[in-house]
């Protein structure tokens, strides 16, 4: 049993750098005490590596927590942050509704009107709204561009993809754009500021609440604190490149190899210049603290409180009236072309996963391969984010039902500390 805790110095002021300083010690609302033990049971010895599990409730965190190894020498500790795949899609995409709530980007606005490049082929009609709803047709990354390390070439990738026809199953449902989505949301930030999107990203995310801890592109000072990930990322049982290849032919799953195998993934994820480079599909590197306070903000109205003890200060991120229009369930024929499922997007987010009986269907956000993710549920004021460096179970490293456990555990307690709360289990 763990016990709680304060907070310690979390969520203080940085005065000369105008942060939240980084915590020296775990912070546990005594009424998330059996969710934390659930939690720390999950790394109780090397092999399973390390995570963290933060919660914001109402603009203030409740949990903050973490356990396990973030290498084979080393301990995860309160700074460590991890590569999480395609939880980055979420940031990418609220960096995006910053930028809309302006007036700056219009979602029915053709992509092109930004972009003009993005005209080719057919493309003047695809919509900033498509692209948030996985619907522009630009699903492929196998093959875009030449090469295993193509794809570290942000230049190069866009222009290949500006020069891509699209699929034509676009205009019926969804097709999972599971790489190339992070450079389109990126490119359109760019064309629209004129900056360099990491650097919006740090101006629209970063800065207004106070952590650094939003990465595609990480500082060379800050890598040391990079949890080191394994197993090897491979479906079971075969190589990589033997498994996307094979996997290209075989209809049912061909929009998955086409989607998200592009040629030695499995061992440019390690390769430290993945660091270097801006890919928001899929190489964001965050701490689980930085991820529940955004989310936070998105559960709260737009909001989070300044400090973690509150005072009447906040920060605000999006207006409630912007969360409204990014949280709606984007209109499919028949299932996503890509993954074969009947998923429903919202613009940017998914719906998350639980393990329970009752999903949340109104909460929004994005799980990543091999086991981290985060969200916000507005009916609950409750953002949930869990980042972690061991990726997968024993079975198969692209995924595994810890953060769905975790988060279903974090709902039910929420649940119990809210019993007035009315929460539609049936809205799309």
């Amino acid at each position: 049993m763990v016990s709680a805790t304060a907070a310690g110095d979390f969520g203080a002021t940085d005065p000369a750098a105008g942060k939240l300083a980084a915590p020296k010690e775990m912070l546990v609302d005594p009424r998330f005490i059996r969710l934390a033990d659930q939690f720390f049971g999950m790394f109780t010895q090397p092999s399973r590596g390390g995570g963290a599990l933060a919660i914001y409730l109402d603009g203030k965190p409740v949990v903050d927590i973490w356990a396990g190894w973030a290498g084979k020498d080393r301990r995860w500790n309160g700074s460590t942050v991890a590569l999480t795949f395609s939880t980055g899609k979420g940031v990418a995409s609220t960096v995006l509704h910053r930028l809309a709530e302006r007036g700056l980007v219009d979602y029915a606005a053709p992509v092109a009107t930004y972009w003009p490049e993005f005209a080719a082929h057919g493309k003047d009609d695809i919509t900033v709204r498509d692209v948030l709803a996985h619907r522009a047709g630009l699903h492929r990354v196998r093959g875009l561009v030449p090469g295993r390390e193509g794809i570290l070439d942000y230049d190069a990738v866009i222009r290949a993809l500006a020069d891509s026809p699209p699929d034509p199953r676009r205009i019926r449902t969804s097709g999972y754009h599971a790489i190339t989505f992070g450079w389109l949301v990126a490119e359109i930030v760019q064309r629209v500021t004129g900056d360099p999107f990491t650097e919006v990203l740090r101006r629209e995310i970063a800065v207004p609440l106070g952590l650094d801890e939003f990465w595609f592109r990480v500082p060379e000072s800050e890598r040391y604190r990079i949890a080191k990930i394994f197993p090897h990322l491979s479906p079971p049982g075969m190589r990589w490149n033997t498994a996307s290849s094979v996997l290209s032919w075989v209809r049912p799953v061909r929009g998955l190899a086409e989607a998200g195998m592009p040629e030695s993934f499995d061992e440019l994820v390690r390769d430290p210049r993945v660091h270097d480079a801006v890919m928001p599909g899929w190489n964001g590197v965050f701490s689980a603290r930085a991820l529940a306070r955004m989310y936070g903000a998105l559960a709260n109205n737009g909001e989070v409180y300044a400090t973690h003890r509150g005072g009447g200060a906040t920060v605000r991120l999006l207006r409630p009236e912007t969360i409204e229009t990014i949280n709606q369930a984007q209109p499919a024929e028949s299932r996503d072309y890509v993954l074969g499922l009947p998923l429903r997007f919202t613009l940017g987010y998914h719906r998350p996963v639980l393990m329970s009986k009752q999903q949340p269907r109104k909460a929004f956000g994005h799980y990543g391969v091999g086991g981290s993710g985060a969200y916000a549920d507005p009916e609950l004021g409750m953002s949930v984010a869990f980042v972690t460096n061991r990726l997968g179970n024993a079975v198969t490293a692209l995924g595994d039902a810890r953060m769905a456990r975790l988060a279903a555990t974090a709902r039910n307690t929420v649940r119990r500390i809210k019993p007035t709360v009315v929460v539609d289990e049936t809205a799309g």
